[in-house]
């Protein structure tokens, strides 16, 4: 006889399957209807940077194809900088803004990209971005190409520029008298969305990716609710019982899913979510509601919409930012940098291919 968690699983990927024609179809609608500003490139030289996390399988290829980018292009060749782990890519960041570079391209994975950001906020540099990560969220969300590494390079050097939104996350461990401050680009939380991440196996992420984060979320989710203080925008605190709190910058997870589709990325606005399933039931109903964008309020699933918010827990509670694991807090407060961040996104006929890159020295294996 199936388990529970294995019959909870095939549940849920019923729903999903059944409503991820219905989303595709809307997220396209919702595409045609967005109208980014973008500003185009004016003409001419650029000076440009690398943030290079070497560990990520596709960096001595990204390496490659940006060099030999601007080489066509007739530029200097790029500035690499190397991330450590004792130095994720902030300081790489910082350094290339003081060398005068117009466009710092961040090439690895959610974590060097957010570390990245984090240095070029409110400075005149672009950020380019080079997903070689597994789930690559900001990438997706600006619609580059993550499976297209040459097309990612057109993008960051020749793309159009947009300005978005950042989140600020400050936490707090009462336990342990810690504290941090993160940025964070798409969408942060505390409780059961971190646990998941916590709780997934980097071997199973190397073979499958992103959908490695399921196995966990099914061994999660009979879980209890904790009890949480929230404050929205500076209103009294209501205390309620929950699994996960997100705010989101920007809702569109893989695979297509517009979890939060009202969230827009320039709008000076977080989009708060506050999940409170008990049960089979409920966590069926939250995912119907997803997949089928349900407009009406259910109860199990509350959303507001904030500049800034303030949680706190009884307990240390794990949080997370941009699918990175960010430590256990009592205290969270979140606030938006409204239009912060200069991107680099695709310009339409980018989209198809060029000769640039096509053939290039690393994908035919060449010295």
């Amino acid at each position: 006889m199936p388990t529970p968690e294995i019959l909870l699983l095939a549940l849920l990927i019923t729903v999903l399957t059944a409503g991820v024609v219905w989303a595709a179809v809307r997220r396209r609608r919702r595409l045609a209807a967005e109208r980014p500003v973008f500003k185009p490139l004016a003409p001419g030289h650029q000076r440009v940077a690398m943030v290079l996390n070497p560990v990520k399988v596709q960096a001595p290829a990204a390496r490659v194809l940006l060099a030999e980018a601007c080489e066509l292009a007739g530029w200097d060749p790029p500035l690499i900088l190397e991330t450590t782990r004792e130095s994720p890519g902030w300081e790489q960041a910082r350094h290339a803004l003081q060398l005068g570079a117009d466009v710092v391209v961040a090439a690895g994975g959610d974590g060097t990209i957010r570390e990245v950001a984090r240095a070029l906020a409110n400075a005149p540099a672009a950020l380019g971005l080079l997903p070689l990560g597994t789930g690559n969220l900001l990438a997706r969300n600006l619609g580059l190409p993550v499976a297209d590494l040459p097309a990612s390079v057109r993008a960051a050097l020749h793309g159009q520029e947009r300005r978005i939104d950042m989140g600020t996350m400050t936490l707090e461990n009462s336990v342990t008298g810690q504290g941090s401050s993160s940025a964070f680009l798409v969408m942060g939380g505390i409780g059961l969305d971190a646990e998941v991440l916590a709780a997934t196996r980097d071997d199973l992420k190397k073979r499958v990716g992103w959908m490695a984060y399921s196995e966990a979320g099914v061994r999660l989710l009979p879980g209890r609710r904790t009890k949480m203080s929230i404050s929205v925008d500076g209103e009294p605190p209501r205390v309620r019982k929950v699994r996960s709190i997100l705010f989101a910058n920007i809702g569109r997870l893989p695979a297509g899913i517009d979890f939060i589709p009202e969230a827009r990325m320039d709008d000076g606005l977080l989009d708060v979510v506050v999940m409170s399933p008990r049960g089979l039931a409920g966590w069926l109903w939250l995912a119907g509601k997803v997949v089928t964008k349900y407009p009406k309020d259910i109860p199990v699933i509350d959303h507001r919409r904030a500049r800034t918010v303030e949680i706190r827990v009884g307990q240390p509670t794990r949080t997370q930012l941009d699918g990175d694991v960010t430590g256990a807090a009592t205290s969270v407060r979140v606030q938006v940098n409204p239009l912060a961040l200069l991107v680099r996104a695709p310009a339409p006929e980018l989209q198809r291919p060029r000769p640039f890159g096509s053939r290039s020295k690393a994908e035919a294996g060449q010295p």
